[in-house]
Parts: C-alpha cells; structure tokens; sequence
C-alpha cells in the first residue's frame, strides 16, 4: 500500500474489490532475540498466482494480456522448538511441506465452485496433518532431530474470505476499527485449563503451563484447527511467534498497529518494543494492510 501525503487524496475503496498488488502493504521480518544463540522461527509471505508464460508473440504489450492474477495471499509464522538445529529444521520443513500442499488446493479450489470451501478447509488441516507426519518419519530416520516440533499459524487470503490455520501458540490478530483482535488461539496446557475452568486467563498466564504446547507439528499430537473469517479494505493483519506476545501486551500491540504507517515501520517498531522488554526468545512479525491507492 502506498502511504499517503496531504497532497494525495485516496481513491474510494469499492467494498467489494478486491485490491491490487499496488494496494497491498505486507513486510516481516525475524529476530533470534537478546538471550537465544540461534534463531529456530522461519516465516514466509508470498501471493499465489495465476500465471501465463508468453515465449514468443508479436503484440507489443503482453501486460495486457492478464494471466499474472493474483489468486490469493499466504502468510505464516512457525516457531521451532527442540533445540539449534532440530527446532530451525522442523519450522524450515513445516513452512516449505504446508506451502506446496497450498499451492495443489488452490488450484483444486479455483477449479471447483468457489462459493463452496468446504473442501479447501479440509485440505487446509490434511497439510498440517501431512507435514506433522513428514516430521515423525524424519525423526526416526535422523536420530540427531529427535524431539523437534514447531507451531504454525498460516494466514491464507482469497477475497473476501481469509483462512487461518492454527497449530500451537504462535499468533493472528486482526485490528479493524480500532479493535484488536486475536484470531487464533493459543493450543497450550494452560489454555486447556482455562478452558476446563481450572485456571483464570489470568491465572493462566503466570503457570509454568502458558508455553507448554498441547498441540504442536511433530510433536506427540498435532490438532489442527482452520477458521475462516471476512476480509475487509482498511483492516491491519499481525501475526507472529511468542517471543513478540510474552513481552508485548494486546495493548501496546494495538496501539502501534494504529500509529505506524507501513507494515515495515509497525514491524520494526514491535521488534524493538520486544526487545526492549528482554527479547528472551526468537521474534518474528508479519504485518499486512490494504489501502486503495492515491488518485494521480
């Protein structure tokens, strides 16, 4: 998304359309922290696409021609756990094995009939379920990698609908007129427990169970879970690993998501509040915004 000056003046969003490349502001980045010698998080943004490959023609202008469309967004954050080289390669493996997984619904899905998703929400949790096994079978043949797990949170966007697939505690948050809100939820023992009526969220936070993972890929059970929500022009998309949310409350979140311009400038800002407060795990942040672009 471009920023606007007081000279530019926006060009109205029709609700319905879906916004242009131009239009889409996305930026993440990753940080091993103050404290950890290796950085075990992994994240990736990219835009599914329809893709036409012209080899030879006489037209002067291919561009016209479309076949470049933009079929969807992804985004997803996956924080490693194990240890040095076995938690960076579980969140390495979860990332690469769920995308190409994506990329085959995606093209099942914009076959099929759009309207009904029924299918690409399932084939969206057999990913998961598919790289989880990937992960058990390398570690019975690579002893060295015994124990390695990650979450995933994957963000997918296809106009007007979002998917969010959520595996362990990583997060997705959505800000929409100056209300933050936490899409996924954390797959923890102290979740469970709130959930159970054990323990008060609060409660919950200060147990030595609010980072034990009770569902995790590769880990002794993987649970999956996909929720679809609406997309909108003028929201603000997060997501990232713990080492953001357990230095940085919903507040301080909110409150730089409404006062930084870019998604650069908000993920930056974030990583350095993190930081700040004792940046004791690996840090990493997606942020996404949609604008329409100024007039010329």
């Amino acid at each position: 998304m471009s920023t606007t000056t007081p000279t530019e003046t926006p060009v109205a969003a029709d609700p319905g359309r879906r916004p242009l490349d131009s239009e889409v502001d996305v930026y993440g980045l990753t940080h091993p922290g103050k404290v950890r010698p290796n950085n075990e998080d992994h994240f990736l943004i990219c835009a599914l696409q329809k893709r036409m490959q012209v080899y030879n023609t006489s037209l002067p202008d291919t561009s016209i021609l479309g076949g470049n469309e933009r079929i969807a967004m992804l985004g997803m954050v996956a924080d490693g756990v194990g240890g040095a080289a076995a938690g960076e390669e579980a969140s390495r493996m979860a990332l690469e094995g769920v995308t190409r997984y994506v990329s085959e619904a995606l093209r099942c899905y914009y076959m099929a009939d759009p309207v009904h998703d029924e299918e690409l929400i399932h084939t969206l949790e057999e990913a998961a379920l598919k790289v989880h096994n990937e992960l058990a079978e390398a570690t019975r043949e690579h002893t060295e990698l015994r124990g390695m797990a990650t979450t995933l949170t994957l963000w997918l966007g296809v106009w007007p609908n979002a998917y969010v697939l959520q595996v362990g505690d990583s997060r997705c948050y959505t800000l929409k007129d100056g209300q933050l809100t936490q899409l996924s939820r954390d797959q923890t023992m102290a979740e469970d427990l709130v959930e159970q009526g054990v323990f008060t969220r609060d409660d919950a936070k200060r147990t030595k169970w609010a980072h034990v993972l009770s569902s995790a890929i590769g880990g002794p059970q993987a649970a999956p879970v996909v929720r679809k929500f609406e997309q909108g022009w003028g929201q603000v998309g997060l997501m990232c690993s713990d080492g953001l949310t357990r230095h940085v409350s919903d507040e301080e979140i909110k409150q730089r998501l409404m006062t930084t311009k870019t998604a650069r400038e908000g993920c930056e800002a974030l990583l350095q509040d993190a930081l700040d407060a004792g940046g004791q795990d690996n840090i990493t942040i997606i942020i996404g915004r949609t604008g329409p672009k100024p007039a010329s």
